[in-house]
């Protein structure tokens, strides 16, 4: 591959919407609110549904975030939804970290 080929601007709009941005989006949102309900089950006694909840949302978005970030093409900027991968999957492990917590957590009180 020539270096022209690799500095060459890229064919996407910066604010275009493709699937690789859609899908890592998406996944960041289930993660976030996957963290926002173990934050949650962790400060009030909500039960053990929302430790499941935390862990599955979690789960949902270290998959997803983690399938854009191995099949995306190229970096930062190319629209195959890079950023946002890696957000999803940093995201998700914290959700999922914050879900088991909240699980022990319910399994100790009761």
């Amino acid at each position: 591959m020539s270096l022209h080929r690799l500095s060459a601007p890229s064919t996407v709009d910066a604010y275009a919407v493709t699937s690789g941005r859609l899908t890592a989006s998406a996944a960041a949102l289930v993660a976030l609110a996957g963290l926002i309900i173990g934050i949650r089950a962790l400060t009030r006694s909500a039960g053990r549904w929302a430790g499941r909840t935390a862990l599955a949302a979690g789960l949902i978005g270290v998959v997803a975030g983690g399938l854009v970030v191995a099949t995306a093409d190229g970096g930062p900027g190319s629209g195959s939804g890079v950023v946002g991968g890696f957000v999803a999957l940093t995201v998700g492990v914290f959700a999922v970290v914050l879900g088991l917590l909240a699980l022990a957590r319910s399994r100790r009180i009761s």
